[in-house]
């Protein structure tokens, strides 16, 4: 049954098929929400949350990923009002609302009003991706990380996301579930890191992929190893490993204003192939 005028309903698993052709447009942009359909198959209880499906004679011709995450998929300036307007029935649940900057942009202004003020918004992120070697020598002493590193990469995960998000993932007693998801990223394979005399200089995660692709997350050298090209080196050897053993073609998106982070994907042999947004609360 579709729950609002503008044809909005829950998506199930029956729908699985047509959500991931629907992502299968752009599969790298899509590449988180794809790959939390197929780990999910849209299941609530899995989910925890919902997907919404938007339809027009009977096609699913958007959609909106409702977690943690608020994600909108394939979603025209329409198609984010109309998901925007749904939102306001049920009040804000998500954290972080984050995707394609025009769909992004549209949905928050239909419920900023309602939704508080967010801790963050950065607007016009570059997404990048490779899909070929990189342009430059990768870092050979880039592995993937073990439990054994887990003292060193810990600490390190840390820092890295206070420093980019602005707040400890620990704050509010979230240590325990913080650490559980660098572990789930370790035991899968999907953690790299280089040691230099059994310290940690250089780290970085695939967050999420799909047959398709793969999205980085977590790039980061301690401050005092900073501007030694180990972000470049270490960049490339993680593009080396991910398009060998996990997906074919890799991504990440970065913040507008990191110029350093931006120069350093650019040697390794990124290119800019859509703008991102986040809002933050």
């Amino acid at each position: 049954m579709l729950t609002t005028r503008h044809g909005i309903r829950p998506l199930g698993a029956p729908d699985l098929d047509a959500f991931l052709a629907l992502a299968r447009r752009d599969p790298v942009v899509n590449v988180f929400s794809d790959y939390r359909a197929r780990t999910t198959n849209l299941e609530p209880r899995w989910l925890g949350g919902e997907v919404w499906g938007r339809f027009a004679d009977g096609e699913l011709i958007a959609a909106c990923h409702v977690g943690a995450n608020l994600v909108p998929v394939e979603a025209s300036v329409d198609d984010a009002r109309a998901f925007a307007e749904r939102a306001l029935t049920r009040g804000r649940t998500v954290s972080t609302i984050v995707g394609p900057h025009e769909a992004v942009r549209t949905f928050w202004n239909g419920v900023a009003a309602s939704w508080g003020r967010p801790r963050a918004i950065r607007w016009q992120q570059p997404h990048l991706q490779i899909s070929g070697p990189p342009a430059v020598e990768p870092d050979p002493r880039v592995r993937r990380t073990t439990r054994h590193d887990l003292a060193q990469l810990y600490p390190a995960c840390v820092a890295m996301y206070t420093e980019e998000v602005g707040v400890s993932p620990e704050a509010g007693g979230g240590a325990d579930l913080y650490r559980a998801r660098v572990l789930q990223l370790l035991n899968r394979g999907w953690s790299f890191a280089r040691f230099d005399a059994g310290r940690l200089v250089f780290k970085a995660e695939v967050a999420c992929a799909t047959p398709y692709a793969a999205q980085i997350q977590g790039v980061w050298v301690p401050p005092d190893r900073r501007g030694e090209g180990l972000a470049v080196a270490g960049m490339a050897a993680v593009v080396d490993l991910v398009r060998a053993e996990i997906a074919p073609v890799v991504s990440l998106y970065v913040n507008e204003w990191n110029e350093p982070a931006r120069r350093a994907y650019a040697r390794v042999g990124f290119q800019e192939t859509a703008r991102f947004s986040t809002v933050m609360f």
